[in-house]
């Protein structure tokens, strides 16, 4: 993910999480550990669409559906994809053989966290760093065209501290960019788990 979307993400997370609504540049770049240039750039687009409002001192996120669809329309998880083959099965039992120190998105992030399935799916996205070890458990598959269904996605270093699942705003982001038919019923479950 590049810088201008973990600030989104930061924002997003602490609007809906923690009902914050009010940030300033400094604190985000000091959090980071980046230039507030590069803070000020990220907030250049959501300051057009009004998304967000800047004062002298601060900026407030005044929609949180807007910035959130302006994140999801720029987000491109095909570049974070480091590897992806196929296994030949279900995905619970496919999710019940990673290791523990990844963290689960999209469909299984979804399914995992609230116990729920609005549609059956049969593609599993996971971020990891450990990709020795997911090449082990889930080896390439060699002359056999099939349809991959297993994609691990390289994790940005703010990730883990979210835990096993992504933040629902980064679920929703990233299930916006995947081509499925059953990816809309999960948008729209998890928008109302958001109050969007």
């Amino acid at each position: 993910m590049t810088k201008k979307e973990i600030i989104w993400r930061y924002v997003l997370t602490q609007a809906l999480d923690e009902k914050r609504l009010i940030f300033t540049q400094k604190d985000i770049a000091k959090l980071f550990n980046i230039s507030t240039s590069t803070v000020f750039n990220a907030l250049r687009v959501p300051r057009k669409l009004g998304a967000i409002e800047v004062t002298g001192r601060f900026f407030r996120l005044v929609d949180k559906e807007k910035l959130l669809i302006l994140w999801a329309t720029m987000r491109n998880i095909q570049k974070d994809v480091q590897y992806s083959t196929y296994v030949a099965e279900e995905p619970k039992k496919i999710e019940g053989c990673m290791p523990a120190d990844c963290i689960f998105g999209a469909f299984s992030s979804y399914r995992l966290k609230y116990q729920d399935a609005p549609a059956d799916y049969d593609q599993i996205y996971v971020y990891s760093n450990n990709l020795d070890e997911m090449k082990k458990r889930f080896p390439p598959v060699v002359g056999k065209k099939s349809t991959k269904n297993l994609f691990i996605l390289k994790p940005d270093p703010y990730l883990s501290a979210f835990g096993s699942f992504t933040p629902d705003v980064q679920t929703f982001v990233d299930l916006w960019n995947i081509q499925k038919w059953y990816s809309k019923d999960y948008l729209d479950a998890l928008k109302k788990k958001m109050n969007l």
